[in-house]
């Protein structure tokens, strides 16, 4: 089944090569981002993890992180469109709309209410605390 998907994948890249009149391409940007382009990096110290995931061209409201245990989730919002003046004449126009998502988990559950989140040129940096862990199994004096 691999094969046949790569089969596929080479004619899809030679015919984009030889004939690109057949794909049509926005004129503004690229088209919308799969979830294996939502880029992520992840480090880990001795008291949380650090998250960098790429999410360019898309505004800070329009991203949402949840954290649901060691489970962590990224959505965005993608809107691209085309502006125009008043003196201009639409000929074409192509606006893109949708949403994209990502979850992974963490080797630990995490701190929510000590998480944090910052967004800065394309780039969201979320720094997640690891939740502490009790002391092990506590015995249990028994009455």
């Amino acid at each position: 089944m691999n094969s046949l998907m790569t089969r596929g994948s080479l004619f899809d890249d030679f015919f984009r090569d030889v004939a690109p009149g057949f794909y049509v391409k926005p004129l503004h940007g690229d088209a919308l981002p799969s979830p294996a382009q939502i880029k992520i990096d992840i480090k880990e110290n001795g008291t949380s993890y650090t998250v960098q995931a790429e999410v360019p061209g898309v505004a800070k409201d329009d991203i949402q992180v949840s954290v649901d245990g060691s489970i962590i989730t990224l959505r965005a919002e993608v809107k691209q469109e085309d502006t125009q003046n008043k003196d201009d004449k639409l000929l074409r126009s192509e606006r893109y709309f949708g949403s994209v998502s990502r979850a992974f988990q963490l080797p630990q559950d995490v701190d929510e209410s000590e998480a944090k989140a910052k967004y800065d040129n394309g780039v969201l940096t979320l720094t997640l605390p690891k939740k502490k862990v009790g002391n092990g199994a506590q015995r249990l004096r028994i009455d």
